[in-house]
């Protein structure tokens, strides 16, 4: 947190605050300890990425009446002493919460832990690798997928020579168990079994 960005608040915000503020530069922010910060603009490749694969989640959840409702870059309410939030690529959604949210004025986002997000790798991978997962898994949100179409993460993360690599975190006992899949590897998901995609697939979204 910069002293700028600090300056501009008295007093932390909640989740529902920061919901309903606007600073007009159409700039997107996260909530970090009770205070907004902005968000890099991501790259027309990264949304290519993103659309393409939340398009096919979509169509698959329809396909076998799936009780989930994937979702663009929507908040996602942390656990901790401040409010915190987080805004990934996409958000899946049970069913069941989105249709309470529907017909409210409250912004939509995830007020309770959604069952899965899924994060495309930009410059800020470390983010995502390192300090998103540990967030994601102590909400408890069942499986947190990384896309990094590009290689961009370190080796330790996707192995040498890095290639692009479809991270799979699943929750098991409190605790993520990972699997990497690569190339034709078909993706394994527990909240998706009947999934026939490919990482190659995923990658070429784009």
């Amino acid at each position: 947190m910069t002293p700028a960005v600090l300056s501009k608040f008295s007093e932390p915000m909640t989740f529902e605050e920061f919901l309903s503020w606007d600073d007009g530069s159409e700039r997107r922010f996260e909530l970090i300890d009770g205070i907004p910060m902005p968000l890099s603009e991501p790259n027309a490749d990264h949304e290519d990425v993103a659309d393409a694969l939340c398009d096919a989640l979509k169509a698959h959840c329809l396909q076998y009446a799936l009780p989930y409702v994937p979702k663009r870059q929507k908040q996602v309410r942390l656990a901790g002493e401040l409010e915190r939030s987080r805004r990934p690529d996409i958000v899946m959604f049970n069913q069941a919460e989105w249709l309470r949210m529907k017909g409210k004025s409250s912004p939509a986002a995830a007020y309770v832990c959604p069952p899965m997000v899924i994060a495309v790798v930009s410059t800020n991978w470390q983010d995502d690798y390192l300090t998103k997962q540990a967030e994601y898994e102590t909400l408890g949100i069942l499986e947190y997928w990384i896309v990094d179409y590009a290689a961009l993460g370190e080796r330790r993360f996707i192995g040498n020579p890095k290639q692009p690599t479809v991270t799979v975190y699943s929750l098991v006992d409190a605790e993520y168990q990972i699997c990497q899949f690569r190339g034709a590897d078909q993706i394994i998901s527990t909240l998706f079994p009947d999934w026939a995609l490919t990482a190659e697939q995923v990658m070429q979204c784009g």
